[in-house]
């Protein structure tokens, strides 16, 4: 724990004094420190553990700073950004494998690891510089919900397909629970906390009674998101986004001290994933570069596509936002390994994808809303506050 949050703090510091987010630092951190580079750590079950803590909490802070009515608004656009940004994905990834000469199931689950986002990048980046009130940023938090369901369901179908059976019923029960779950707190969750948390707060004698109905909130719900399919960081994005209209500065604060600690094993331990070997043969190299480009574009095409009707410069944050893959796709080479589909060099060609997609997405995101940050529109309060 002293190795890994001290390394992703100071390289956080030395990223921002280079003027780079300071998550790009921490990424980095894991990669240095991880097997590839110095070897002091690998990834580990306690350290898994801390990352997806790291996430849960990530998100659930993020869901503190957005209303669920802003996000219901943009619903319809999302749902065409996050459908186009599972489309061109799958296909370019997927064809890409296969012109590359590899078997159709194995091109297929690379394909599949090209689909979801991974939403706890983007959404640091923008509640770091304060940008989680525009109109883009809602519409990414919003695809990437809708994302993670859409691409639960492409694994588990080219999970079946690949193994010789596809259970249709099973599929559609599956897709109905993790939609319906999602639509049912996402629309309901903010306006029945606001009726219990009052009601919870004068009959709680515990301190801090709030954070701690707020935290079992957030666990309930995590477990609740995985019993029916999804990720456990969208039940923690939807504990906050049910929170968000009910809690006061003092629970924030303490989200915003856990998130501190828990965030930077997150993202240094998608860093420890890394594996630099790739490079040792020229093809797979290649490959890995080709990916890596393939990765990018489907999603700033296939997204921002479905985002054009918000005007072109809303629709080129969104494409950029929906680009890290992060833990998600590395998840997907996980189960394509252990199925025997995927080869030990194409599931180090997916790592590195997800990985460097990850790095990438922040310094883009930062050119991509350039003008707010020139303008300080989005820090004004910020400012406020500092000079009292």
């Amino acid at each position: 724990m002293l190795i890994l949050f001290v390394s992703a703090k100071v390289m956080a510091e030395l990223a921002e004094r280079l003027k780079q987010p300071g998550i790009v630092g921490e990424i980095i951190a894991g990669v240095l420190i991880g097997p590839s580079v110095l070897g002091w750590l690998a990834p580990s079950e306690f350290l898994t553990a801390m990352s997806e803590l790291g996430a849960m909490f990530l998100l659930f802070r993020v869901g503190l700073e957005v209303k669920s009515s802003e996000l219901m608004r943009v619903g319809g656009t999302a749902l065409v950004v996050a459908c186009s940004g599972v489309i061109v994905p799958f296909l370019m990834g997927a064809g890409i494998l296969l012109y590359w000469g590899a078997k159709l199931n194995e091109a297929i689950f690379v394909g599949a690891s090209l689909v979801a986002t991974s939403v706890g990048i983007t959404a640091q980046v923008l509640s770091a510089k304060g940008l989680l009130g525009e109109i883009s940023s809602k519409v990414i938090l919003a695809a990437a919900v809708i994302d993670d369901v859409l691409g639960l369901l492409v694994l588990a179908v080219v999970s079946s397909l690949t193994r010789g059976k596809l259970d249709v019923l099973q599929l559609s029960m599956t897709a109905l629970l993790a939609a319906g779950f999602t639509v049912v707190v996402g629309h309901w969750g903010s306006h029945a906390m606001q009726r219990v948390t009052p009601h919870v707060h004068r009959t709680l004698k515990a301190t801090e009674g709030r954070f701690v109905m707020a935290l079992s909130l957030l666990f309930l719900l995590a477990v609740l998101a995985v019993s029916v399919g999804v990720a456990a960081i969208v039940g923690a994005f939807l504990a906050g986004l049910a929170m968000a209209e009910s809690t006061e500065a003092r629970e924030r604060d303490l989200a915003q001290g856990v998130s501190e600690f828990l965030v930077p094993f997150f993202l240094a331990g998608i860093g420890l994933h890394v594996d630099l070997s790739v490079f040792g043969k020229p093809a797979t190299a290649i490959l890995a570069v080709v990916l890596l480009a393939a990765a990018v574009v489907s999603k700033f095409i296939g997204c921002g596509l479905g985002a054009l009707g918000l005007g072109k410069v809303e629709a080129l944050r969104v494409g950029i936002g929906m680009i890290p893959r992060g833990e998600v796709g590395m998840i997907v080479a996980q189960i394509g390994l252990g199925f025997g589909i995927l080869s030990r060099s194409s599931y180090s060609v997916v790592v590195f994808m997800s990985v460097a997609t990850t790095v990438l997405a922040p310094p883009l995101l930062k050119i991509a809303y350039r003008d707010l940050l020139k303008s300080g529109g989005p820090q004004i309060e910020s400012e406020v506050l500092r000079l009292g």
